[in-house]
């Protein structure tokens, strides 16, 4: 168990009480589900930060936004998954008239990708993969294996 103390508007936590208690009254216990950043001192109080959800749900969007892969990480995974090369995809959304293709064409010489260029998007939606999908690509540098789908939407096994 670890206890706090409050003093100046600073949490002050030690691994016993008396390590406080010499030098500070108001010492109580942890709470034991404390994380920085889930509590606030408001009124001279602990108390849950209602923001905590979200400010974590932020900073998880914004760290895999900051993921990258190398041009050939992303290009082999494409290919172990769909049989695709870069010219193959570029081919493929030649004609689409939402898709800017000299554009793609010169983020395909990038050195590295970052899962959160639009690009990455736009062409994981033509190949068939969700955000969720290609959130597992930046994180495990390859694409989920794809499964079979009943006609009721069933994944089968």
């Amino acid at each position: 168990m670890k206890y706090y103390t409050i003093q100046n508007e600073s949490i002050l936590i030690a691994d016993n009480s008396a390590a406080l208690a010499k030098y500070y009254n108001n010492v109580q216990e942890l709470p034991i589900d404390y994380e920085y950043n889930k509590y606030i001192i408001e009124n001279g109080t602990l108390v849950i930060n209602s923001n905590f959800e979200n400010e974590q749900e932020q900073k998880e969007h914004e760290r895999i936004a900051r993921l990258s892969l190398t041009s050939a990480d992303v290009e082999r995974a494409i290919y172990k998954a769909k049989g695709l090369d870069f010219e193959d995809i570029l081919e493929l959304v030649k004609d689409n008239p939402e898709i800017d293709v000299k554009a793609l064409k010169i983020e395909f010489k990038a050195n590295n990708f970052y899962r959160g260029n639009p690009y990455v998007d736009i062409i994981g939606g033509v190949l068939g993969y969700s955000s969720n999908d290609l959130d597992f690509l930046f994180e495990n540098k390859e694409l989920p294996e794809e499964q079979e789908v009943n006609n009721d939407g069933m994944v089968l096994e």
